[in-house]
């Protein structure tokens, strides 16, 4: 088997994590040696670790259209989500509440509306189409007077299929009803601005776009009334207790103004090595397909059905040639279950288990993507002749 060395191996996984970037690093070495105060003291030590924190609500708040204040920065997108949604929640003085979200959300949306329903909140999840989309007037049609929150991702990890949002959110505005958007995976791939889309809450993960993997921030629009999850102080304006920490922070801030810097055409140059893949899969394998929408994605990701090829299989094969990708969300790694976003796209379940996701970043290379043509076409014929999907689907259910 053709193999990529060590010092040759390539990584396609950049919907589950991304490299830090240099500029990253840099910008938050200094806070573990020199800028080391607590933010909230009055000292020097303390109004030098403020000051980056401060710049680096500035540097998020810019990335997403948003006013400093409205910035607070969390442990991740799981948080965020969690903050978002059960803050929506359980701030709402209804007796009856109700959340509207859909199949495809990641599961730090599903299973935390999965508890709330447990709690007696009553939860709607829409259906998507084919590719994953959803149709506005099915939000419509499911708001009733009970709503208080609808959340819905601007881009699923999975199939990178966009959403509507500005629809969505125009709906949302004329019932008076709170807007949340999961936007972990459009964050440095999309320009994003609140206000365009009529959010009243957006979360981003630092980690996937270069930043390091435990810090987040969650955007609440000026007057939106949250309940936190955590007490115990006054950090980010009563909205999340806990001492900041400046080195992640600041790391977010910097990965947010390089996620702003040429976005647009950074986007166009990774869409179009990502559709040259696509275009020689499909001239090199047959029995191919593409899961989720071909034009409206995030332009890193590209999710391939491989017809009688076990997934795992592909995504084992792969790694031993020294490439990096996978089956789908890596929250889910090492669940035997089907890609729920694969099923509510309609696919049997035999198409979900034949289903690789391949996803780029800013340092995928040419040379990196012809490297795996070379040797996905071979790996396919394989898996198909060795391990039809059949086999392991029967041993499964």
């Amino acid at each position: 088997m053709l193999t990529v060395t060590a010092m040759q191996r390539i990584y396609l996984d950049n919907n589950a994590t991304t490299r830090v970037a240099p500029e990253v690093l840099q910008a938050m070495l200094p806070c573990y040696q020199d800028a080391y105060g607590n933010a909230s003291s009055v000292h020097a030590f303390g109004q030098e670790a403020k000051g980056l924190l401060d710049n680096a609500r500035q540097q998020v708040a810019c990335l997403l259209g948003a006013e400093p204040n409205e910035i607070v920065f969390t442990s991740g997108g799981t948080e965020s989500d969690n903050l978002a949604i059960r803050g929506i929640v359980e701030a709402s003085p209804r007796p009856n509440k109700h959340v509207i979200t859909t199949q495809i959300e990641h599961h730090a949306v599903l299973h935390t509306c999965q508890a709330l329903q447990k709690a007696g909140v009553r939860v709607t999840c829409l259906p998507v189409d084919g590719e994953g989309r959803l149709d506005p007037a099915d939000v419509r049609h499911a708001i009733t007077p009970e709503t208080v929150l609808i959340s819905v991702m601007q881009s699923n990890n999975e199939i990178g299929t966009t959403q509507p949002l500005r629809e969505i959110g125009q709906i949302a505005l004329e019932h008076d009803v709170c807007f949340h958007s999961d936007a972990v995976q459009a964050a440095g791939k999309l320009p994003l601005c609140v206000d365009d889309l009529n959010l009243d809450l957006l979360c981003i993960a630092g980690h996937k776009f270069h930043a390091p993997k435990g810090v987040g921030a969650l955007y609440v629009r000026k007057g939106t009334r949250l309940r936190p999850l955590f007490f115990g102080g006054a950090h980010e304006r009563n909205r999340r207790a806990g001492t900041e920490n400046i080195p992640q922070v600041t790391a977010l801030g910097a990965a947010a103004e390089l996620a702003r810097q040429n976005l647009d055409n950074r986007a166009r140059s990774i869409g179009e090595l990502r559709d040259y893949f696509e275009r020689e899969v499909f001239q090199r394998i047959p029995e191919v397909a593409l899961n989720g929408s071909p034009t409206a994605r995030i332009s890193n990701t590209s999710n391939l059905r491989f017809e009688r090829a076990d997934s795992e299989s592909l995504v084992i094969n792969l790694d031993l040639a020294g490439i990096a990708c996978s089956t789908g969300s890596a929250c889910a790694s090492g669940s035997i279950e089907p890609s729920h976003v694969l099923l509510a796209l309609g696919l049997p379940v035999e198409q979900a288990f034949s289903s690789v996701r391949f996803s780029l970043s800013r340092y995928t290379t040419r040379e990196e993507i012809e490297a795996v043509l070379e040797v996905l076409p071979g790996i396919v014929s394989r898996c198909r002749e060795a391990s039809p999907t059949s086999a392991r689907l029967h041993a499964r259910v």
